[in-house]
């Protein structure tokens, strides 16, 4: 079975004062699909690159995962989709059926494989890398923000598509898509990741519920600080 746990991990960027991440410990499963979510400059984007091996950190991160990240980066976008996806596959034409097959899955049809990527559309560019990403079964995906390019019904789309999936962690402003979809929430709390079993509306409700009872912790402090004075 295949794990992550990251253990007293700390980080920061040269010139920060504060660390960005302290002493963070998580331990998650590679069956879970889990939303990664947080203020904007919190670090979401940054977690990602630390797991997929892209910065320094502090402390250790043990895992027997392989990471895939998306949106892979398209060295050629002038070639045809088929030699962009197949290259970030690191795949030849033999295996090209599985890309195939996903992207049946997200209402692509094969003729776009002839087209130039960059004469794509935003949103069949988002489904085709999707595609490419999945169709290695044996990785772990880290999703970064897979429908900024979609509209709603393209959204339907690849939500659909993400529920019959399993082992991955995305990145969404989008809180319907969340919830449709993941199954577990990591949310980055000051420094800190907290992990919650369930989507964004159960994440929410514990949060609410934490704020309100550290409000009333406050404003009974706040009664006791006046009566004794």
């Amino acid at each position: 079975m295949g794990t992550l746990k990251i253990q007293n991990m700390s980080f920061r960027y040269d010139g920060m004062t504060n660390e960005l991440f302290a002493d963070v410990n998580l331990a998650i499963d590679e069956s879970w699909k889990l939303g990664l979510i947080g203020r904007n400059g919190r670090g979401k984007t940054t977690l990602l690159n630390i797991l997929r091996g892209q910065l320094d950190y502090h402390g250790s991160i043990e895992t027997n995962l392989t990471f895939n990240y998306f949106p892979a980066e398209v060295s050629n976008p002038n070639e045809t989709t088929e030699q962009v996806l197949l290259a970030i596959t690191q795949t030849d034409v033999s295996e090209l059926w599985k890309i195939q097959i996903e992207m049946d899955q997200l209402g692509l049809s094969d003729a776009i494989l002839s087209q130039p990527f960059n004469q794509l559309s935003p949103g069949e560019q988002t489904k085709a890398l999707l595609a490419a990403s999945f169709s290695q079964p044996a990785q772990f995906g880290l999703i970064d923000e897979p429908t900024n390019h979609l509209d709603a019904a393209g959204r339907e789309v690849v939500a659909n598509y993400l529920k019959q999936k399993t082992g991955f962690i995305v990145i969404s402003h989008d809180r319907a898509f969340l919830n449709a979809i993941i199954d577990h929430i990591i949310s980055i709390d000051r420094t800190q990741l907290q992990l919650f079993a369930g989507n964004y509306d159960t994440w929410q409700a514990a949060f609410d519920q934490k704020n309100q009872s550290e409000a009333q912790l406050k404003s009974k402090i706040e009664r006791e600080v006046k009566t004794l004075n």
